[in-house]
Parts: C-alpha cells; sequence; structure tokens
C-alpha cells in the first residue's frame, strides 16, 4: 500500500491546482450547465472542467487506481485505492460568488462506500481563502502548517453546531423540524452550505460538531479523515453506517449527546 503522506500530497498538489482553475473561471463569469436533482440543485460548466482536470491528473500519476467522483461517475480500482473528488463542493456559493467553495479530494483503500472503506488521505481547499486542510492516516490533520484539532466540551452558552439543508422542499421540512430538537444543545447554528468546509471546521474546532442528511461519498470522504485526524468522531447517527442517511461529526462527550437527540428522530421517518 502507497505510504499516506505521498498520497496525501498529491491530493494537495492536485487540490491547489484545480482550485486555482475553479477560482479562475469563476473570475471570468458562471456558467450554469444543468441542474441535478432539483431546480435549486445546480451544476456549472467548471464543475465538470475542474473533475476533468483533477480525474486526468490522477490517471496521469496513478493509472492503476479507481476513481469515484460527483459528475463524471465511477472507475473501477485495479490497486484497491480509489479517488472520491468532488471538483467544487458548495456549487450555489461558487455561482453567487460567496467565498465559501471547496476541492475536495481523497484516497480511499477498499470499497468506495463511507461505511466500509479506509480513507488514507484528503485535502480540502478553498481557493477564496487559501486555507489547505489536509490529513493523512495516522499522521494528523493540518491547516496550511498549523496542525489542528477538535474542540473541547463546549461552553455552557451550549455548543456551535453546523448543519445543511436538501435541496428537496419535503426533506428541508423534516430537517427544520429536527433542527428544533437540536437548538436546546446550540448556542447558534452555522450553515456554511459546502460539507467538505463544515467537516474541515469541525476538525480546526471553529464549529464543535455538524450533522447533516444526505450527503453523498464525495462530500464528506477528505473532510471526515480530517475530523478523525484532528481527535474527532464521524459517524452515522444512532449507530447506523456512515454515508447518504446519516452524518455526525464531533468530539467527546458532546457527540453523544447530539446523538442521542438526533437518533429517535431518523429513527422516526
Amino acid at each position: 500500500m502507497t505510504d499516506p503522506l505521498d498520497l496525501q500530497s498529491l491530493a494537495v498538489d492536485i487540490a491547489r491546482e484545480a482550485g486555482a482553475l475553479a477560482a479562475r473561471r469563476r473570475s471570468e463569469g458562471v456558467a450554469i450547465a444543468a441542474t441535478k436533482s432539483t431546480l435549486a440543485d445546480i451544476v456549472t460548466e467548471a464543475d465538470r472542467e475542474v473533475e476533468q482536470y483533477i480525474r486526468g491528473r490522477l490517471q496521469a500519476e496513478r493509472p492503476d487506481d479507481g476513481f469515484l467522483g460527483e459528475e463524471s461517475g465511477a472507475a473501477e480500482s485495479g490497486s484497491g485505492l480509489t479517488w472520491v473528488v468532488d471538483p467544487i463542493d458548495g456549487t450555489v456559493n461558487y455561482a453567487y460568488g460567496i467565498p465559501a467553495y471547496a476541492v475536495s479530494i481523497a484516497a480511499v483503500a477498499g470499497e468506495p462506500d463511507p461505511a466500509r472503506w479506509e480513507a488514507q488521505a484528503g485535502a480540502v481547499f478553498n481557493p477564496a481563502t487559501g486555507e489547505m486542510f489536509r490529513a493523512a492516516l495516522h499522521h494528523g490533520a493540518w491547516m496550511n502548517d498549523r496542525r489542528i484539532e477538535v474542540s473541547g466540551s463546549p461552553s455552557p452558552a451550549g455548543a456551535l453546531i453546523a448543519t445543511g439543508f436538501s435541496y428537496d422542499p419535503d426533506r428541508r421540512t423534516s430537517q427544520l423540524a429536527m433542527l428544533a430538537h437540536v437548538m436546546p444543545l446550540a448556542r447558534d447554528i452555522r450553515r456554511i452550505g459546502a460539507g467538505s468546509l463544515d467537516l474541515a471546521s469541525v476538525a480546526a474546532g471553529r464549529v464543535d460538531a455538524y450533522y447533516e442528511r444526505g450527503l453523498w461519498p464525495w462530500d464528506l470522504a477528505a473532510g471526515a479523515l480530517l475530523v478523525r485526524e484532528a481527535g474527532g468522531r464521524v459517524a452515522g447517527v444512532g449507530g447506523a453506517p456512515l454515508g447518504r442517511e446519516t452524518m455526525l461529526a464531533g468530539s467527546g462527550e458532546f457527540f453523544d449527546r447530539l446523538d442521542a437527540v438526533l437518533a429517535p428522530l431518523v429513527r422516526a421517518e
């Protein structure tokens, strides 16, 4: 198996290059290419171009590895490693000029399923801020050149909790109802609009926890490794497999407190 640090180095280099391409296309103006699950769920021409760039770079460097991307689908692995890629996480932010979007690249071993793989390395790069979050298995998590750690116990004022909402109106209704149950634990809520950056924020101690339903593998592959390498926990709610149905990230005793609130609500749906 390839050294996770070598995989991290490659992920960082490509994420930085891809981020520069995304930023350049943003400065030139964004063209909406299509909608996905709903009219609100968009994909830009830049999403597709950036993913093709990443895929080409990985193919040139590691031709035997698999690929799982948001825009261009999957390719089976001949090496046991798969690269899981979100070329522009936070596309709506990107389209509106909000500086909270990221290139997310992770290398995972095993089946390309969040409940089954073991992430080896990952990078989450925000071109608008220049922040590069990176992690390699058993080597910690970093933001640029500073090692990062999850927060400790929340203050008596409550926890700062991040979440996200589906593009599907029916799912949003249930998510808002769930949020009402979470609020008694919260100092406040943050909705960044990019799952990879939410997870990076947990890893950096900027928020105490993050939960969301409906994330895809490419939304969480790199970010989940960041949280774990920063000393936190990432899992499905109520012991469920990590995946599209449930995801909770946080640390220590507060992870368990939030999980206890969310689990019966998820089971009831």
